[in-house]
């Protein structure tokens, strides 16, 4: 059907039925199973001059995490180890190797551990005080821990299962806040915890929505140097979901894909506009040779793509820290779960995989969990390793699970709303989309059909020429368009697109850009 604003309005209203949600209506910590217990044995370290390590994870999520609890201690001047596991020689979480590097009598993992059992009872035989804070689904069982804090264990009161890492980590701030009677302002760790939401795909609703609602409007003021910088590097005065999830996001995870992710910490921890710039730079970098071999990955898994329901590819060579980026690629194009392997220096494979729709990826490999050396994440996302010997197997049993599902569980929720003119993108259409934002999971950015557009030209941009750039013409509306992953050429003068209207800013001018979905010929 053809829309007007007003329809807009209304569609978009419906997907709130259950309301909007206020930073004043956040549960409070203590509503987290362990919570109380794992803030007052911190508390007891830090009254005992206890020696404090803190062990990360190295996407953003975790990198935001560690550097959340960093700052949180560096506020009381309490001296602490910080170590993020590099994907290439430690893997992924907390392990024995890692405790043996730190010298503590307490461990405070954020955005792992809730999978690491051996590491747990490594600590309990050198007695060492673990506490676990995650937020990956559990399994049946837990590592044996002095606390374990995770809104998806059985027993946890907080309401809302479906946060990250870095939103138990800003929680249990909260918590030591309270226990330590401390004047410290929460709401000057939302520039961090935006970033995380974003990043880690959390879904857009409930407390998620003005938690980040409230960080993009932190990032507006942030005077933190590495915020701060990101505003001029980028011609930004403010920030959309969307600049986090593929402008920003994608560099900081560089550093854990390609090298190291402390170089991520270190940049979100920069003291000032000269130091944040040297690390963004090396940042930059190392998102060009992810960029190179991404691209490389993603051809070589075409030859994997076949009938079943579950794409599993695999290489010799492929980088671990692109086959996550991979797989959602594939995912995307294809419809379809997709898990990308690569070999390990042990003969094994290990990689990632990514879902869509309302395919759970994490039930999949749980049923799938006798083929597998490990296996940790959750619905969308998700880690595992396994025996060369049983891919077959993991392949075939993955396609059996999956076909048991309904079509509709592999359908995507981001659908076209309806066909909206270019007459009818203006000013009062963005602040009607603006009253929704943010948007993102669970809350997708409303998509339009706009039918025999005019193309008036057209170029590539980008580093390979891989993105569309076009000025578009319909009823004497005339917008700039950009297809981003896409160097398709419009084959006539007169095209039908899928798209959605955004703030362009460039050079402290604001404009309206349509960004393009789809062009149907």
């Amino acid at each position: 059907m053809t829309l007007t604003k007003a329809d807009v309005e209304r569609i978009l209203r419906e997907r709130f039925k259950e309301g909007f949600f206020k930073l004043k209506e956040l549960p409070q910590p203590a509503t987290f199973k362990d919570m109380e217990r794992g803030a007052r044995r911190i508390v007891q370290a830090i009254q005992r001059q206890e020696r404090i390590a803190i062990v990360g994870d190295y996407d953003v999520d975790g990198v935001v995490a560690t550097a959340l609890m960093e700052e949180f201690f560096d506020h009381i001047g309490y001296p602490i180890q910080v170590a993020i596991p590099n994907r290439f020689h430690d893997g992924y979480g907390l392990s024995p190797a890692i405790i043996e590097r730190l010298e503590a009598d307490l461990i405070i993992t954020v955005d792992n551990g809730i999978g690491a059992h051996e590491a747990a009872a490594y600590c309990a035989q050198q007695g060492i005080d673990l506490i676990i804070t995650d937020h990956h689904t559990p399994a049946a069982t837990l590592p044996e821990a002095y606390a374990i804090i995770n809104p998806k264990q059985d027993g946890c009161s907080f309401r809302h299962k479906e946060i990250c890492g870095a939103q138990v980590a800003w929680f249990l701030i909260g918590q030591l806040k309270r226990e330590l009677g401390l004047q410290l302002h929460m709401g000057s760790l939302l520039d961090l915890l935006a970033l995380a939401i974003v990043a880690d795909i959390m879904p857009l609703r409930h407390i998620n929505r003005p938690l980040l609602q409230a960080g993009l409007r932190a990032m507006e003021q942030s005077q933190r140097p590495a915020i701060s910088f990101l505003r001029s590097i980028l011609k930004k005065r403010s920030f959309t979901s969307e600049d986090l999830a593929f402008g920003i996001a994608p560099v900081l995870n560089s550093a854990g894909r390609m090298a190291d992710a402390s170089l991520a910490l270190a940049f979100l921890r920069s003291k000032s506009h000269l130091e944040a710039s040297i690390h963004y730079s090396k940042l930059l970098a190392l998102n060009s040779q992810r960029k190179a071999e991404e691209r490389r990955v993603f051809q070589e898994s075409l030859e994997f793509v076949d009938e079943r329901r579950v794409i599993v590819s695999v290489g010799e060579d492929w980088n671990q820290g692109v086959v996550g980026i991979v797989a959602a690629q594939l995912a995307d194009r294809f419809k379809r779960p997709a898990i990308v392997l690569t070999q390990t220096h042990e003969g094994h494979l290990k990689g990632s995989g990514r879902s869509v729709g309302d395919v759970d990826l994490y039930h999949l490999l749980d049923g799938s969990r006798d083929l597998l050396l490990g296996f940790g994440g959750h619905k969308k996302a998700a880690g595992l390793s396994l025996e060369a010997a049983n891919l077959e197997a993991l392949r075939t049993r993955l396609h059996h699970l999956a076909a048991n599902l309904p079509q509709e569980a592999f359908e995507s929720e981001e659908e076209i709303l309806g066909e909206l003119p270019l007459t009818q993108v203006d000013w009062e259409l963005i602040k009607i989309l603006d009253t929704f934002a943010p948007y993102g999971e669970s809350n997708p950015m409303p998509k339009f059909l706009a039918k025999g557009v005019e193309v008036l030209n057209w170029r590539n941009v980008g580093e390979q020429g891989e993105h569309l750039l076009l000025t578009l013409r319909q009823g004497g509306a005339t917008f700039r368009g950009i297809w981003f992953r896409s160097s398709k050429i419009p084959g006539k003068e007169r095209i039908d697109i899928v798209y959605y209207p955004a703030r362009n800013e460039f050079n402290e001018t604001m404009t309206i850009q349509l960004f393009i979905t789809q062009i149907l010929e």
